[in-house]
């Protein structure tokens, strides 16, 4: 089986089913005739931009266009360091969930941010002074604890 077809399985899978663990998934992809070990799937679930939520493995985008923007959640749950560079603040994200974290900030209109660029795994903050984002990023360390 080659990896586009996987891709296509996987989606239809969680599409149509609750899956909660990549254990289920491969059970499920053998039950279809697709065989695949659990490195595998972990690249796939990376690849395809898939996120663990209550109800199993969802799309990330679909995520990000039906759930309100969280903040504290979307900065618990994804970020992985916060670096100051004057009134900069530089969020790392694992792979493909930068954008539903900027998309969080900007949909909360918190009026220290001016704005947010994002990649595939990093959030650039801007903020108008160094004071403002130095106080941004204690309020996003307090959501980590």
């Amino acid at each position: 089986m080659n990896k586009s077809f996987r891709h296509g399985q996987i989606l239809k899978l969680i599409r149509g089913t609750q899956i909660h663990t990549q254990e289920d998934l491969a059970k499920e992809l053998r039950r279809v005739g697709v065989p695949a070990t659990q490195v595998t799937l972990s690249r796939d679930i990376r690849e395809l931009g898939l996120v663990k939520t209550p109800n199993g493995y969802a799309e990330g985008a679909e995520i990000a266009a039906t759930a309100k923007p969280d903040v504290p959640s979307a900065v618990r749950d994804t970020v992985l360091d916060i670096k100051l560079a004057q009134n900069l603040l530089v969020l790392r994200t694992p792979p493909a969930h930068a954008n539903a974290v900027a998309s969080a900030l900007d949909h909360a209109e918190w009026p220290e941010i001016t704005g947010t660029i994002a990649g595939d795994d990093t959030v650039l903050v801007v903020t108008p002074d160094a004071k403002t984002a130095q106080a941004l990023r204690a309020r996003f360390l307090d959501f980590l604890k």
